[in-house]
Protein backbone atom coordinates (compact mmCIF):
# COMPACT_ATOMS: atom_id res chain seq x y z
CA UNK A 1 0.00 0.00 0.00
CA UNK A 2 1.57 3.18 -0.98
CA UNK A 3 1.55 5.81 1.68
CA UNK A 4 2.93 9.67 3.05
CA UNK A 5 4.59 9.85 6.00
CA UNK A 6 3.72 12.87 8.00
CA UNK A 7 5.52 14.52 10.60
CA UNK A 8 3.76 16.48 12.72
CA UNK A 9 5.56 18.69 15.09
CA UNK A 10 3.86 21.82 17.26
CA UNK A 11 5.03 25.71 16.69
CA UNK A 12 7.77 26.41 19.46
CA UNK A 13 6.62 28.01 22.79
CA UNK A 14 5.75 31.35 22.12
CA UNK A 15 5.55 34.60 24.48
CA UNK A 16 1.50 33.72 24.85
CA UNK A 17 2.17 30.37 25.92
CA UNK A 18 4.17 31.15 28.56
CA UNK A 19 1.72 33.99 29.87
CA UNK A 20 -1.09 31.07 29.26
CA UNK A 21 -2.91 32.95 26.52
CA UNK A 22 -5.00 31.20 24.08
CA UNK A 23 -3.22 33.15 20.85
CA UNK A 24 -6.43 31.66 17.98
CA UNK A 25 -5.81 33.25 14.41
CA UNK A 26 -3.01 36.05 16.48
CA UNK A 27 0.74 35.99 14.95
CA UNK A 28 2.51 35.31 18.28
CA UNK A 29 6.04 35.43 18.59
CA UNK A 30 8.47 32.30 19.77
CA UNK A 31 10.26 33.35 23.37
CA UNK A 32 13.30 32.53 24.12
CA UNK A 33 13.03 29.57 24.56
CA UNK A 34 10.79 28.67 21.52
CA UNK A 35 13.51 30.22 19.89
CA UNK A 36 15.94 26.81 21.78
CA UNK A 37 13.75 24.82 20.78
CA UNK A 38 12.77 25.96 17.08
CA UNK A 39 16.90 25.31 16.85
CA UNK A 40 16.50 22.04 17.99
CA UNK A 41 13.97 20.70 15.82
CA UNK A 42 16.43 21.92 12.88
CA UNK A 43 18.56 19.21 14.28
CA UNK A 44 16.29 16.69 14.96
CA UNK A 45 14.64 16.75 11.47
CA UNK A 46 17.12 18.01 8.87
CA UNK A 47 18.53 14.75 8.59
CA UNK A 48 15.42 12.54 9.13
CA UNK A 49 14.41 12.14 5.53
CA UNK A 50 12.15 15.00 5.24
CA UNK A 51 11.40 15.88 1.79
CA UNK A 52 9.30 18.81 2.49
CA UNK A 53 8.20 21.23 5.09
CA UNK A 54 4.41 22.89 4.96
CA UNK A 55 4.02 25.46 8.42
CA UNK A 56 0.78 27.35 9.14
CA UNK A 57 0.93 31.03 8.34
CA UNK A 58 0.53 32.27 11.67
CA UNK A 59 3.82 33.83 12.60
CA UNK A 60 4.69 31.78 15.41
CA UNK A 61 4.51 28.57 12.99
CA UNK A 62 6.16 30.92 9.85
CA UNK A 63 9.16 31.12 12.71
CA UNK A 64 9.93 27.93 14.26
CA UNK A 65 10.14 26.79 10.40
CA UNK A 66 12.35 29.76 9.52
CA UNK A 67 14.48 29.32 12.50
CA UNK A 68 14.85 25.63 12.02
CA UNK A 69 15.46 25.19 8.70
CA UNK A 70 17.31 28.21 8.00
CA UNK A 71 20.31 27.61 5.34
CA UNK A 72 19.07 23.57 5.29
CA UNK A 73 17.88 22.19 1.27
CA UNK A 74 14.59 21.26 2.78
CA UNK A 75 11.84 23.85 0.99
CA UNK A 76 9.45 25.31 3.15
CA UNK A 77 6.38 26.44 2.21
CA UNK A 78 3.48 28.35 4.48
CA UNK A 79 -0.32 26.82 4.16
CA UNK A 80 -3.15 29.25 5.91
CA UNK A 81 -5.24 25.84 6.05
CA UNK A 82 -3.07 24.44 8.82
CA UNK A 83 -3.70 27.67 11.18
CA UNK A 84 -5.01 27.12 14.52
CA UNK A 85 -8.66 26.95 15.42
CA UNK A 86 -10.33 30.43 15.04
CA UNK A 87 -11.45 31.84 18.63
CA UNK A 88 -13.10 34.76 16.61
CA UNK A 89 -13.43 37.31 19.07
CA UNK A 90 -11.98 35.28 22.05
CA UNK A 91 -8.78 35.14 20.32
CA UNK A 92 -5.77 35.68 23.06
CA UNK A 93 -8.04 35.16 25.57
CA UNK A 94 -6.53 33.30 28.49
CA UNK A 95 -5.50 29.45 28.42
CA UNK A 96 -7.43 28.14 31.51
CA UNK A 97 -10.90 29.92 29.91
CA UNK A 98 -9.79 27.73 26.50
CA UNK A 99 -9.74 24.56 28.24
CA UNK A 100 -13.26 25.46 29.77
CA UNK A 101 -15.12 26.10 25.82
CA UNK A 102 -13.32 23.32 24.21
CA UNK A 103 -15.85 20.89 24.81
CA UNK A 104 -18.51 23.27 24.39
CA UNK A 105 -16.95 24.19 21.11
CA UNK A 106 -16.25 20.90 19.34
CA UNK A 107 -19.39 21.91 16.97
CA UNK A 108 -20.37 25.55 18.10
CA UNK A 109 -18.29 28.44 16.31
CA UNK A 110 -16.50 30.23 18.77
CA UNK A 111 -18.36 33.88 18.27
CA UNK A 112 -17.18 35.03 15.23
CA UNK A 113 -15.05 32.42 14.85
CA UNK A 114 -15.14 28.57 13.69
CA UNK A 115 -16.02 25.11 15.26
CA UNK A 116 -12.98 22.57 16.68
CA UNK A 117 -14.90 20.53 13.75
CA UNK A 118 -14.74 23.44 11.26
CA UNK A 119 -11.31 23.92 11.77
CA UNK A 120 -9.95 19.98 11.76
CA UNK A 121 -12.10 20.30 8.28
CA UNK A 122 -9.99 22.45 7.20
CA UNK A 123 -6.94 20.96 7.74
CA UNK A 124 -8.09 17.70 6.47
CA UNK A 125 -8.41 19.17 2.97
CA UNK A 126 -4.50 19.52 3.22
CA UNK A 127 -4.29 15.75 3.97
CA UNK A 128 -6.66 14.46 1.36
CA UNK A 129 -4.88 16.72 -0.96
CA UNK A 130 -1.75 14.68 0.12
CA UNK A 131 -3.48 11.47 -0.55
CA UNK A 132 -3.27 12.49 -4.39
CA UNK A 133 0.19 14.38 -4.74
CA UNK A 134 2.42 13.15 -1.77
CA UNK A 135 2.34 9.81 -2.46
CA UNK A 136 5.84 8.27 -1.39
CA UNK A 137 7.37 11.52 0.18
CA UNK A 138 8.08 12.24 4.02
CA UNK A 139 6.30 15.82 4.69
CA UNK A 140 6.71 17.88 8.55
CA UNK A 141 3.76 19.86 9.27
CA UNK A 142 4.18 22.55 11.93
CA UNK A 143 0.74 23.80 13.36
CA UNK A 144 -1.27 24.04 16.46
CA UNK A 145 -3.23 21.68 18.22
CA UNK A 146 -6.22 21.58 15.06
CA UNK A 147 -3.59 20.46 12.83
CA UNK A 148 -2.83 17.48 15.24
CA UNK A 149 -6.82 17.11 16.16
CA UNK A 150 -7.32 16.88 12.35
CA UNK A 151 -4.30 13.95 11.67
CA UNK A 152 -5.74 11.83 14.89
CA UNK A 153 -9.37 12.33 13.55
CA UNK A 154 -8.73 11.45 10.11
CA UNK A 155 -5.96 9.51 9.90
CA UNK A 156 -6.59 7.50 13.49
CA UNK A 157 -10.15 7.82 13.58
CA UNK A 158 -9.89 9.44 17.22
CA UNK A 159 -13.29 11.40 17.52
CA UNK A 160 -12.99 14.85 18.07
CA UNK A 161 -14.81 14.86 21.87
CA UNK A 162 -12.13 12.61 22.91
CA UNK A 163 -9.76 14.62 21.60
CA UNK A 164 -11.20 18.00 23.27
CA UNK A 165 -11.17 16.21 26.69
CA UNK A 166 -7.44 14.89 26.28
CA UNK A 167 -5.14 17.53 27.95
CA UNK A 168 -2.15 18.26 25.89
CA UNK A 169 1.11 16.75 26.43
CA UNK A 170 4.55 17.79 24.59
CA UNK A 171 6.49 15.54 22.62
CA UNK A 172 9.18 15.68 19.81
CA UNK A 173 6.90 15.36 16.80
CA UNK A 174 3.97 12.76 15.92
CA UNK A 175 4.52 10.56 13.00
CA UNK A 176 1.46 9.10 11.13
CA UNK A 177 1.29 7.01 7.55
CA UNK A 178 -1.39 8.77 5.47
CA UNK A 179 -2.64 5.97 2.89
CA UNK A 180 -2.99 7.30 -0.65
CA UNK A 181 -5.60 6.79 -3.19
CA UNK A 182 -4.48 3.98 -5.97
CA UNK A 183 -3.93 5.44 -9.22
Amino acid sequence: MATVQIVYETHSTSEDNEQGIATGWLGGTLSVTGREQARHLGNRRREDGVDLVIASDLNRAVETARIAFEDSDVPVTLDWRLRECDYGEMNGMPRAQLDAERPARIDLPFPGGESWRQAVERVTTVLREFQETRDGQRVLLIGHVATRWALDHYVRGVPLERLADSPFEWQEGWEYELSTRPG
